[in-house]
């Protein structure tokens, strides 16, 4: 994280808003100058930066740090819209999160995505709509195809400790006076495996 100098003593721009900068490349061989340059154009107090791969949430960690200080009317400057997302509903799932703080996104380089406007609160609900709609497509391809695997003989859940014939032998066993204790031992399971067989 950077503060930059000066910051502390600027004026805050935005009817009085916190500005919060982030920027990300993926590799540590990446600059990030472009990005923060134009950050800085717009007077931010602080700039949390890094080079990460930004697969999962735990690749990110500034812009984590970055989401939990914005205040009410504060607002999350990104540079590059694509550094901080992985997909759209990853995108607005950060952007609903920042509106439940009651801050609002600018993205440099999505001018649509200035979500400080009426436009752009328009163009959110758009977006989560869409998002939405994505979730739901998923679900229902996800429940298809677990009908039609069950229609084919697909067993779901953990897999059988026992085959169908190692559970013969222990029935057979066990009805011919052989401990459970003694027939788990022998197939690698726990007694209680065998003990349940016989209910």
């Amino acid at each position: 994280m950077d503060i930059n100098s000066g910051a502390k003593h600027r004026t805050k721009c935005y009817n009085q808003r916190m500005l919060i900068g982030y920027a990300r490349v993926s590799t540590t061989a990446q600059n990030l100058d472009r990005q923060i340059a134009a950050i800085n154009d717009l007077g931010v107090t602080q700039i949390y930066r890094e080079k990460i791969s930004g697969k999962s949430l735990k690749g990110r960690p500034e812009l984590e740090k970055a989401v939990d200080v914005l205040g009410t009317n504060d607002v999350l400057v990104i540079a590059e819209w694509d550094r901080a997302t992985r997909s759209m509903a990853d995108g607005i799932s950060i952007i609903q999160r920042i509106a439940d703080r009651g801050a609002s996104v600018r993205v440099l380089d999505k001018p649509w995505l200035d979500l400080t406007t009426p436009m752009g609160k328009g163009i959110l609900a758009f977006l989560s709509a869409l998002a939405e709609d994505e979730r739901v497509r998923i679900t229902r391809r996800a429940n298809q195809g677990r009908i039609l695997a069950k229609a084919k003989g697909v067993r779901f859940g953990r897999k059988p400790k026992l085959t169908s014939h190692q559970i013969s032998v222990a029935v057979n066993r066990v009805a011919s006076g052989d401990s459970f204790r003694a027939v788990a031992k022998d197939m690698g399971v726990h007694h209680a495996t065998i003990s349940r067989l016989m209910k």
